[in-house]
């Protein structure tokens, strides 16, 4: 439709200076010498051309088999059947904690400052008497401590005053909890409760979208297909086997394709076996 509007619109115009009328714009002007210069629109158009180069370029994976998600967890388990979350915990509260501590932080970081803390302060009311200043000091190791602080006495104030001071079973009432976040309540519900959630974090964003298990854009996307399709005799300690495996053995930078125990499985283009 825009090249038959152009088309009419021209043959117009040509008509009318052939008649002996002035010409529109610059319709009926010389054009100009280029002298080498890129116009702005050749420029945008290679740019453009680059990107979607690079884009076709991006390995396309054949989604998994039911059979290879089986065989890839059946592997996780045999190697680790019991597995563990790293962070150091008494309870479903101090669990909480430590999670909303280890938003951009390591765990080992967290275990490091929380050591000190908990003992002292394993309950809302234990948290919300040690006040905001002093949990400071405690925990000032941590990155964004200062923010993460004034979380952890709102959670408590929270907790205490809609919670019975107790942590909720669910994930909407997790998340309503100052500074914790899908992610974070995905961790607690799993860890303290037993519930097959999958949290994604960003060891395991890194080996579903690398390996082509359960590729996705954001966490959400991840989450969702992987537990779109990981069997559910596997769900309950999924999450803690892909967090342990991108941690340990499917690493940013160099990854150690050589002692992994789905290398077979995995389609990442660029693995050293």
């Amino acid at each position: 439709m825009a090249k038959s509007i152009s088309r009419s619109a021209t043959g117009s115009t040509s008509k009318a200076a052939g008649s002996g009328a002035k010409p529109v714009g610059n319709l009926a002007a010389k054009p100009r010498r280029n002298n080498g210069a890129k116009s702005p629109l050749a420029a945008g158009a290679k740019a453009v051309g680059k990107a979607a180069k690079k884009r076709s370029a991006a390995p396309k994976f054949k989604p998994w088999t039911a059979a290879e998600v089986h065989e890839a967890f059946r592997r996780f388990q045999e190697a680790n059947p019991e597995p563990r979350g790293e962070l150091e915990h008494l309870n479903p509260f101090t669990l909480l904690v430590a999670v909303v501590l280890s938003a951009q932080a390591t765990d080992a970081g967290v275990n490091k400052a929380t050591r000190d803390l908990f003992p002292i302060a394993d309950t809302p009311e234990k948290m919300l008497a040690l006040g905001e200043e002093r949990l400071r000091d405690y925990i000032r190791t941590i990155g964004l401590y200062r923010t993460k602080a004034k979380n952890v006495i709102a959670l408590s104030e929270k907790l205490i005053h809609e919670f019975g001071g107790k942590v909720p079973r669910t994930r909407a009432e997790l998340e309503s909890l100052p500074g914790a976040g899908r992610k974070t309540a995905n961790v607690v519900l799993n860890m303290a409760f037993g519930q097959p959630t999958m949290a994604v974090d960003t060891h395991v964003f890194r080996v579903g979208n690398r390996t082509g298990m359960a590729p996705g854009k954001t966490p959400l996307e991840v989450e969702l297909n992987l537990e779109r399709v990981i069997p559910p005799e596997f769900m309950l300690h999924a999450h803690h086997w892909l967090i342990l495996h991108g941690r340990y053995t499917c690493l940013a930078r160099k990854p150690r394709c050589e002692v992994c125990v789905i290398n077979d499985l995995c389609q990442w283009p660029e693995k050293t076996v």
